[in-house]
């Protein structure tokens, strides 16, 4: 009964609007264009699922009653999904990344990390510096 790509796209939607807004870390040095992104991804995600919703009733596949029906219910379990994510899972998630088969794995948590991006570039870069380093001291 409820359209099924209305149901996805708006659940799509809905989650991350809320991982942009509320999961992402906010800085207070943020630039404008930083944070402009996240407006303007967020208003693509929900014309998407409203242009979604549209062409199954323009297109004849659903009736506009189905289509609010997959639309909310998609939004719903994004919500519930997302707490379900922010309040079991992600408190959890420090020891499960201490277990033997995490670390063999690598995985790690880096929630806490504001830009991983630059986290990386930075360890890496120094990491480099410091094998330059080691080894222009073994050649002299």
């Amino acid at each position: 009964m409820p359209s099924s790509h209305s149901q996805f796209m708006w659940f799509f939607s809905v989650y991350s609007f809320l991982f942009l807004y509320l999961r992402m870390h906010q800085t207070n040095n943020a630039r404008f264009l930083d944070l402009l992104w996240r407006h303007v991804l967020s208003l693509g995600l929900l014309t998407a699922a409203f242009l979604v919703s549209y062409s199954r009733v323009y297109l004849l596949y659903h009736t506009w009653s189905q289509v609010l029906y997959g639309g909310v219910a998609g939004s719903l379990m994004a919500i519930a999904w997302f707490i379900f994510t922010q309040e079991v899972l992600t408190p959890l998630f420090p020891r499960i990344a201490a277990w033997p088969i995490s670390e063999f794995f690598l995985i790690r948590d880096t929630s806490l990390i504001p830009n991983v991006l630059w986290f990386e570039y930075t360890v890496t870069r120094a990491e480099a510096r410091n094998r330059q380093r080691k080894l222009g001291t073994k050649l002299q």
